[in-house]
């Protein structure tokens, strides 16, 4: 007798315990690591809206900026890994332990999605007297510091661009700082610099309106957006070793969320990715599709570490070493 009523109560209890809710039971946080109308912000609000769909259920979108991005991470990293917050970044954190900038990167994240990334592209004033890289570098041996170089401050895109082409073709040039890519761009076409790196999505259409002229595109393989610009790799395959770069645009969660909703997120943007006004955005500003996760994604961003922590170190521009905190030198 007691048997049976143990066996009811168990029974009872068993039907009435609570079913476990599935992800997502409530509004999902995206934090956007730039403002408002920025690359990053753009590309994050165009694929959501269909990861939402694939996921159902609502992400609301938030611009947390200040730190160079590094506010934006440490909100999520010192957040809860429970997928209900979600950073929207770029390529920025992977430098911040080098640049002196804060002591987390995505190391401390699970990727979700590295959908794109941007392709460098070395532009230069209409009127300056190189067309081509190996002209380019010609006029500067002849004519040391007498060309200007556009640039945006330790870390940027610029900064690692010149660094490479230090590396590969030393060049002996003056550099003009600017408060990022737009007003150097600016400056590119008014004629006060004369070279830009920059990335092709800015580029694209000061380039197609004349006001800029490609001297190489920074890849391995030519743009379907801009075919006729030739690559570093055409004229010095040196450069090779050091590509494909650029800066990308990630969805991550913090390490140690469940994994499966590490799963239901990646689907989701897996999705998202592949929608058609999301991909046609992509191709109209240059950007390369990836729309990877998982072990090629972290694979990525490591080699990306790798190679940019280096190469910003041995142009001089870190405050400390990528060896003390476990990069490996490509």
């Amino acid at each position: 007798m007691i048997r049976k009523l143990l066996g009811a109560t168990l029974a009872l209890g068993l039907t009435t315990l609570p079913a476990l809710a599935e992800y997502p039971e409530k509004e999902i946080q995206g934090i956007i690591q730039w403002g408002a109308g920025g690359s990053t912000d753009t590309v994050m609000r165009a694929v959501t809206p269909h990861a939402e769909k694939a996921l159902g259920g609502s992400i609301v979108m938030q611009n947390v900026t200040g730190g160079v991005g590094a506010i934006a991470l440490n909100q999520v990293v010192n957040g809860d890994a429970d997928g209900y917050q979600i950073l929207f970044g770029a390529e920025n954190p992977l430098l911040y332990k080098v640049m002196g900038l804060g002591d987390k990167d995505y190391n401390d994240f699970t990727p979700i999605n590295v959908l794109a990334r941007g392709v460098p592209i070395l532009v230069a004033r209409p009127d300056a007297p190189f067309n081509t890289y190996p002209e380019m570098i010609a006029y500067i041996n002849a004519h040391p510091r007498d060309v200007k170089f556009g640039s945006t401050g330790p870390g940027g895109l610029p900064s690692v661009v010149t660094a490479m082409i230090n590396q590969k073709t030393p060049i002996d040039v003056t550099f003009v700082p600017y408060d990022g890519d737009g007003p150097a761009l600016t400056a590119l076409q008014g004629g006060a610099i004369d070279v830009m790196p920059a990335v092709l999505g800015a580029a694209i259409e000061g380039i197609k309106g004349g006001t800029m002229k490609t001297i190489a595109l920074f890849d391995v393989e030519a743009s379907e957006a801009l075919p006729e610009a030739p690559t570093i790799v055409s004229t010095n395959p040196e450069f090779g070793a050091l590509l494909p770069w650029g800066p990308f645009f990630g969805v991550f969660v913090k390490k140690g969320t469940p994994d499966d909703v590490v799963a239901k997120l990646t689907a989701a943007y897996g999705e998202g990715a592949k929608a058609d006004d999301f991909k046609a955005l992509m191709d109209g500003r240059g950007f390369k599709m990836m729309n990877i996760s998982g072990a090629e994604a972290q694979a990525f961003l490591a080699k990306w570490q790798s190679t940019t922590a280096w190469l910003v170190q041995d142009a001089g521009l870190t405050k400390a070493s990528p060896a003390d905190f476990g990069i490996p030198k490509p």
